[in-house]
């Protein structure tokens, strides 16, 4: 990372692999004295809709209950970002689906590094429904680092 990134996006949905992108982004904040921030974004779901995700998305679903499990993710990866010797940390809970969320917040706090896992990059499901890894790399103007996390 050169001296132009001042500040440094990193997503997470409060999994294991996205803790890992986001310590991977702190080294890096810390390394730099970029600012780093950490978004996490929700999609509340209710009633029929909400049980047909838990369903579909099984241990995923946490990802669509209402924004206290996207501030609990924030609050965890604050805490591994200081670990990691992060100075700087913003951190925010947008309502959307996650690629525009990203893109969204990088283009509002003028991020010059966006930072995400590699998860479903190369799944089955990443095939089927999507990975925002390979979606963030194909529709952002900025650098990309896809951290292996899985």
């Amino acid at each position: 990372m050169d001296a132009a990134h001042r500040t440094v996006l990193v997503g997470t949905d409060g999994s294991v692999s996205s803790f890992t992108a986001v310590e991977r982004a702190a080294r890096l904040s810390a390394d730099t004295g970029a600012e780093l921030v950490i978004v996490c974004a929700y999609q509340p779901l209710s009633g029929p809709e909400l049980d047909r995700a838990r369903d579909e998305l099984g241990t995923e679903a946490y990802q669509v209950v209402g924004s206290a499990p996207a501030e609990e993710s924030l609050r965890v990866a604050r805490v591994r970002a200081f670990v990691q010797g992060a100075v700087k940390v913003q951190l925010q809970a947008v309502q959307g689906k996650p690629v525009p969320v990203l893109l969204q917040v990088a283009g509002a706090c003028s991020a010059d590094l966006l930072v995400v896992g590699n998860r479903r990059l190369r799944s089955l499901a990443g095939r089927l429904l999507g990975s925002a890894p390979a979606d963030v790399a194909r529709k952002a103007g900025m650098d990309v680092l896809i951290v292996h996390t899985t």
